[in-house]
């Protein structure tokens, strides 16, 4: 990974885990759908602040790599929060084509629900 141009402000506020990495939770802007999880540095999170698209820290390949370089599927960034506690960002994107590597609109249709027992309030 390379030296990063990272506002140190912002820089400060993230909690990192071994590998200087951390969550980044990626939501369609305007339907409030979550489209996928994907892993930055702080090299990330500054193209990601600077560009306007996406940009992640691949762990399988050891790179940077922008979403929709090499498929289309473009992420335009709309907004950019950090968690309470530093450790994730949720990146609301206007979302072009599938979000997935499988070719799914969102990653969460892939893998399908797990079988969960469903809560309610009235069992509180």
């Amino acid at each position: 990974m390379t030296t990063s141009n990272l506002d140190p402000q912002i820089a400060q506020r993230l909690k990192r885990d071994s590998q200087g990495l951390f969550a980044a939770v990626i939501q369609q802007y305007d339907t409030l759908e979550v489209l996928m999880l994907g892993w930055m540095n702080d090299e990330a999170l500054h193209r990601t602040l600077t560009t306007g698209r996406v940009t992640f820290w691949s762990r399988s390949r050891g790179e940077y790599w922008r979403k929709g370089d090499t498929s289309g599927h473009v992420q335009y960034v709309k907004n950019v929060s950090i968690d309470c506690d530093g450790d994730a960002l949720l990146v609301q994107v206007d979302q072009v084509g599938a979000a997935c590597h499988t070719g799914t609109r969102t990653c969460f249709e892939a893998g399908g629900n797990l079988p969960a027992m469903v809560g309610s309030r009235e069992d509180a």
